[in-house]
């Protein structure tokens, strides 16, 4: 009986200690739209994405070309950390410029975790997963409302195993559009 209550104790205690970041203001954010008039944003600076301000539907190819940058959809992390690694920042910039170009284009940002830790610690894990390349992509000039998170933690790996190398592959977050659905 007290381990029971000790136990929810400390989780009752986990969530009311999380809070709501307060409100941000706009980020500032560079404007790289070309003088030339030219709608659209550009990936400066990111490795040959070749993200343009298209129609949804052009943009669509570009989501499915192996050879663009906006094909990639995973990000992994270190163990027991949500800090957005520097080699993942290229490929976010990336999809978010593709979010300013295209305004009407959705994605869901799936957070996860590997299986060690408990299961409510592995989903607020994966929900700061989530909402870590969330709050980089609204920067880098994505939309609030073309963004959404969810965290699955442990419950949904990539790969089976209990070793160091499943574990890395299982921790995450998965970028879905809409449009996969």
């Amino acid at each position: 009986m007290n381990k029971s209550f000790f136990a929810a104790l400390i989780v009752l205690g986990l969530v009311a200690c999380q809070s709501t970041p307060p409100k941000e203001e706009g980020a500032p954010v560079e404007d790289r739209t070309p003088a030339t008039g030219a709608a659209g944003a550009t990936t400066a600076g990111t490795t040959g994405s070749g993200v343009t301000g298209t129609a949804m539907g052009a943009g669509q190819s570009a989501l499915r070309d192996p050879s663009s940058i906006l094909s990639k959809r995973i990000i992994y992390f270190d163990f027991d950390s949500y800090v957005v690694k520097d080699e993942f920042k290229p490929l976010i910039e990336a999809h978010a410029r593709y979010l300013q170009a295209n305004r009407n284009a959705r994605m869901t940002i799936q957070g996860n975790a590997d299986e060690r830790g408990s299961r409510e610690y592995n989903i607020a894990l994966g929900q700061r997963r989530a909402d870590a390349v969330k709050k980089m992509m609204l920067i880098f000039g994505a939309g609030e409302v073309q963004i959404e998170t969810v965290s699955f933690g442990k419950e949904k790996p990539r790969v089976d195993g209990h070793d160091e190398a499943a574990w890395a592959q299982n921790r995450r977050d998965e970028i879905v559009y809409a449009s996969d659905f």
